[in-house]
């Protein structure tokens, strides 16, 4: 118990309100870099879909091109991206560190691997049920927003989660160019001063805030999925209301 105890000797009345403020800051950097992800990242993925040889709107120049971009900024480390755009940092905030600083070289970061977690969810749509579309006379445009996202949306929602906590970790490296949130917290802490317990604090809050996106994503998922839904309305084998279903 004593043990138990020493090892927490640097946690002291100051710092829930440091974890506090630093777990505000984690969430405001990694929504906000989320959110401009998927603004650019979902029509990018739809177009790489979409205009791919056997998509619905084929431009097969145009989707070498997009899928080379989105190869290029994927293959780039984190850390390095971060270090090599502080001067486009700095240009458009004014600053490189703190959490906006940290929200230009996160979007840059993301928005290619979201490009690519969404269209490997509209690869999956069944093909019966696109040239279904086409066969009703549906135009391109109606098949991406009446077909396409609509069939994919559970496989969607779950890409999200995981797009979330793969950017809620590298909000945490940002940390080491002072970026603000729990990672700035774990590196001057926990490295620089080698006080190991507020950087174990810092992981366990990193570990509780990725259980949460996940669950709620897992069931957000579950929630919009059709083929779930039928299931539970029809029963084991169409015999009837399944007994997990509900009243």
């Amino acid at each position: 118990m004593d043990n138990f105890i020493s090892f927490f000797e640097h946690v002291n009345e100051n710092t829930l309100p440091m974890l506090w403020e630093g777990t505000l800051a984690t969430i405001y950097i990694t929504f906000l870099s989320s959110l401009l992800a998927y603004v650019a990242g979902l029509p990018l993925g739809v177009l790489l879909v979409v205009t791919s040889k056997v998509g619905v709107h084929p431009i097969v120049w145009l989707n070498k091109l997009l899928g080379f971009i989105v190869n290029i900024l994927r293959s780039v480390p984190f850390l390095i991206l971060l270090i090599a755009v502080l001067p486009l940092t700095r240009a458009i905030i004014g600053t490189t560190i703190g959490t906006k600083a940290t929200v230009v070289p996160l979007f840059i970061a993301s928005f290619p691997f979201v490009a690519r977690l969404v269209e490997a969810s509209l690869i999956e749509v069944n093909e019966g049920v696109i040239e279904a579309a086409w066969s009703m006379g549906s135009t391109p445009f109606q098949i991406i927003y009446k077909v396409l996202i609509p069939e994919a949306l559970p496989s969607l929602i779950n890409g999200a989660a995981i797009a979330v906590t793969t950017i809620l970790s590298y909000s945490a490296m940002s940390g080491i160019v002072g970026g603000g949130g729990l990672g700035d917290i774990a590196i001057r802490y926990g490295y620089h001063r080698y006080e190991t317990d507020i950087m174990f604090l810092t992981v366990i809050e990193l570990v509780v805030i990725v259980q949460i996106i996940q669950a709620i994503g897992e069931r957000w998922a579950k929630g919009s999925d059709k083929r779930l839904k039928l299931v539970a309305g029809r029963g084991l084998f169409g015999l009837g209301r399944a007994p997990w279903a509900g009243e």
